[in-house]
């Protein structure tokens, strides 16, 4: 039998995945019931899917270490294990570095550090390792972090430091060399036939024929999205960006589940058929984080929730990919990116050690350092006009030892929480409490 206490929070993780999803359950039920159902997968897979849960809590907390300005920065908003990977910068290169930047915002530096350590412990659990290795990861992933904080307060150019096929090792030396092996025509072939000479997108589940009036208007905001992108980062207009075709996209991940979303094919390049560009456009999310903060001068500031996210992933990533830009259709706000064949996910299946597990977040340590501290040499905010890294150094001046093991214990204490919250969740989602039924 229940006891109160679970009751209580069975009834919390419902409100909260209503209140966030609510909209979208009721715009496209079967992709949320497959959302779902991979959120039950796991207690990790339940992670990933339900940040919103975890901004409920975490933003409920005192935070002792966020001071000093550390505690309004530009942040991930989800960053987990499996949300980095490789792709290649505006200069050309393959940098290994922090993807999806889809609940980008403003907040403590500490959220991401927690979501992250938290994920790790999961992680670590799945891989069966004792709860001694686990804190030893989160504890190596905390000092590599602070250390390339240092970095950057001891260094006058915030750009200097990526992961790159030059000086990265194991697994995420594997990702950069599967990603530099990839071939643009291999994805163009995958998503499109040649017809009279010319590409347009292969018709299958995931893709729909748009009618009259749904074309025309996602026309105009390809259109309007052209003049988003930063001044420096543009191509030849007369030949680059001239539209081959446009379709509606489904299937995407756990987090876009719901999103109403195009892929555009443009010319690219040059006019070889092997330099077609992909580009999607994605209605962009309420950012989790942003239910639970004071959001009035952050929320006047962008347009919409397009607009929010290039930013934001201008604000967050070095040389950001040159295609990323947002428009509106009907009012709502989509971001605009490349479908880029040279996106690689860490493959953590054939991570399993702690061995090989000590060099892979030595590495996302000092990645997670560089999101916050660096940032896009065209980034057009201002909501944050502060070094970073001197902020999180002032805040933690002191007392680095004693956050690297309140992390440990935070994260292990939450990822508990988690594996108790995913067994809730999958209860109310076969009692069809959710919002949505599980048949």
């Amino acid at each position: 039998m229940a006891t109160a206490r679970t009751a209580d929070r069975s009834d919390t993780i419902i409100e909260v995945l209503r209140d966030a999803f609510a909209p979208l359950m009721r715009a496209d039920p079967k992709a949320f019931r497959a959302k779902y159902r991979t959120m039950a997968r796991d207690p990790h897979a339940f992670y990933r899917g339900s940040a919103c849960l975890f901004y409920r809590d975490v933003t409920a907390e005192e935070d002792d270490w966020a001071g000093h300005g550390a505690d309004r920065i530009w942040i991930h908003g989800d960053l987990h294990v499996e949300n980095f990977g490789t792709y290649l910068d505006s200069s050309g290169r393959l940098v290994f570095d922090v993807n999806d930047f889809d609940e980008a915002y403003l907040g403590r530096f500490t959220w991401d550090l927690q979501r992250f350590a938290a994920s790790l412990a999961l992680l670590g659990w799945q891989k069966a390792l004792p709860e001694d290795a686990i804190r030893k990861l989160v504890s190596r992933y905390a000092r590599s972090y602070l250390a390339q904080v240092n970095h950057y307060v001891a260094s006058d150019d915030d750009h200097d430091f990526a992961i790159r096929l030059d000086n990265a090792e194991g697994p995420v030396l594997d990702a950069l060399t599967l990603a530099r092996e990839v071939r643009r025509a291999d994805l163009l072939d995958d998503l499109t036939v040649v017809e009279r000479g010319t590409r347009r997108f292969v018709e299958d589940a995931s893709t729909r024929r748009l009618p009259r009036e749904e074309r025309t208007r996602v026309l105009a905001a390809f259109r309007a999205y052209l003049d988003t992108i930063p001044e420096s980062k543009r191509f030849d207009r007369d030949l680059f960006y001239e539209l081959r075709d446009v379709v509606g996209k489904t299937g995407f991940g756990i987090g876009s589940a719901g999103l109403p979303a195009y892929n555009v094919l443009v010319e690219g390049y040059s006019q070889a058929l092997d330099n077609d560009v992909v580009l999607s456009m994605k209605q962009a999310n309420v950012p989790a984080v942003s239910r639970f903060v004071d959001t009035g001068d952050v929320d006047a500031y962008f347009e919409h929730e397009g607009h929010r996210t290039a930013v934001s992933q201008r604000a967050l990533q070095v040389h950001t990919d040159p295609l990323l830009g947002h428009t509106s259709i009907d009012g709502v706000g989509y971001v605009v990116s490349e479908v880029s064949p040279y996106e690689v996910d860490l493959d953590w299946s054939r991570i399993n050690e702690p061995a090989e597990m000590r060099s892979v977040v030595d590495l996302l340590g000092r990645a997670s350092a560089k999101i916050h501290c660096a940032s896009d040499e065209d980034s057009e905010q201002d909501l944050v006009d502060f070094q970073v890294e001197t902020a999180i150094a002032a805040a933690l001046e002191g007392r680095r030892n004693d956050f690297v093991t309140w992390l440990g214990d935070w994260g292990i204490a939450y990822a508990e929480r988690v594996r108790a919250d995913h067994a809730l969740f999958v209860d109310a989602f076969r009692e069809g409490r959710v919002g949505i039924a599980s048949t």
